[in-house]
């Protein structure tokens, strides 16, 4: 096989890669999305919320989460009982309802391309949200504790994971152009077909009478 069919076969590959991103979005969505109803997930998401301008009223005590962090893997009832406190855990239980929501609207792309369309739009738009948090945490920067490379550009591993959704709001952007199409597609062969029928109807009663 030559390189330029090689090309030409990388060329008809748009719908495939439409279609692995549409279902890529949807296992991210859902999986994180379920797992916020666990508790260490609810843990991991607290410097984001409580740092964040539009979403710190959420919690009850947002100033005083450092002192209540759990590393992953670790039970510790004081603070799990702070969090409870804090509302940690209900905000964590609504935001994983509302992207799990986000995940279960792309499904909809074959039958319902509009609610699909709409679904990629709130998921580029909460991948915008999630970008800001660049800004707002201080978690996401290495923190300067003597060694020469801290603060920006030198993302820690919070950063690292913020900073990829800006690769989930390109896909939010394709699978809502993608699904867009389908839907004035669907409508417009819909109103086609509405017009060939009106006109049937008429030929037939012209016919008749």
């Amino acid at each position: 096989m030559g390189m330029m069919k090689l090309f030409e076969l990388a060329s008809r590959m748009d719908k495939v890669g439409v279609t692995l991103t549409r279902v890529g979005l949807i296992v991210v969505l859902v999986w994180i999305g379920g797992l916020k109803a666990f508790r260490y997930e609810a843990d991991g998401i607290v410097p984001f919320v409580a740092n964040s301008p539009t979403m710190s009223f959420f919690y009850a005590d947002p100033g005083n989460y450092k002192a209540h962090k759990n590393p992953e893997g670790v039970l510790n009832a004081d603070n799990r009982a702070w969090h409870e406190a804090n509302r940690t855990y209900e905000f964590a239980y609504g935001l994983g309802t509302v992207i799990v929501l986000y995940g279960l609207l792309l499904c909809l792309h074959p039958w319902l391309p509009q609610a699909a369309a709409v679904g990629s739009f709130l998921v580029f738009t909460m991948s915008f949200v999630t970008l800001s948090f660049l800004i707002t945490t201080p978690e996401c920067w290495v923190p300067a504790l003597g060694d020469a490379q801290h603060g920006f550009p030198y993302l820690s591993g919070a950063g690292r994971l913020v900073v990829k959704d800006a690769i989930m709001m390109g896909a939010a952007l394709v699978t809502m152009a993608d699904s867009a199409k389908a839907y004035l597609r669907k409508r417009a062969s819909s109103v086609e077909q509405s017009k060939f029928a009106v006109t049937e109807e008429r030929l037939l009663t012209a016919s008749v009478g």
